[in-house]
């Protein structure tokens, strides 16, 4: 027989440094998850990603206080702004820019983001991280 599923949540969490500490730490323990398992799971799946990199992570749990959790790529944003070399996005994107990146570089982020993004192949992946560039004031060359 299955098990009874209570619930599901998303959480946004650091690779690697997932702790009870807030916010991470009361959104499991209102819903009667092991706070100190979910952590120590987290940062063994994580620990080959990039540290602090974040996560996406919807965890999935049980009636009797079990859980499962996905771990999703990291977005789009954070890789582009890794790879145009800025700190946060344009306040206002249509009219300025604030770095640029090639058309390389966002063909790797598409290859790296390919199993999270709703994208049948390389090409359409690519359309999907470039309108990401644009709307955050991210030029593609």
């Amino acid at each position: 027989m299955a098990k009874k599923i209570a619930g599901t949540m998303k959480l946004q969490v650091p690779a690697g440094k997932a702790n009870p500490s807030p916010p991470v730490g009361p959104a499991l323990g209102q819903r009667g998850i092991n706070i100190m398992e979910f952590c120590k799971a987290f940062n063994a799946k994580t620990q080959d990603l990039e540290p602090g990199a974040p996560c996406p992570t919807v965890i999935t749990y049980y009636q009797d206080k079990s859980f499962t959790m996905d771990i999703k790529t990291p977005p789009a944003s954070y890789f582009l702004k890794k790879a145009a070399k800025i700190t946060s996005g344009a306040k206002t994107p249509s009219r300025e820019t604030v770095g640029t990146v090639s058309a390389k570089q966002v063909r790797e982020i598409a290859e790296a983001k390919m199993k999270d993004l709703n994208a049948n192949d390389i090409d359409a992946a690519m359309q999907i991280i470039m309108g990401s560039a644009r709307s955050m004031g991210i030029e593609v060359k």
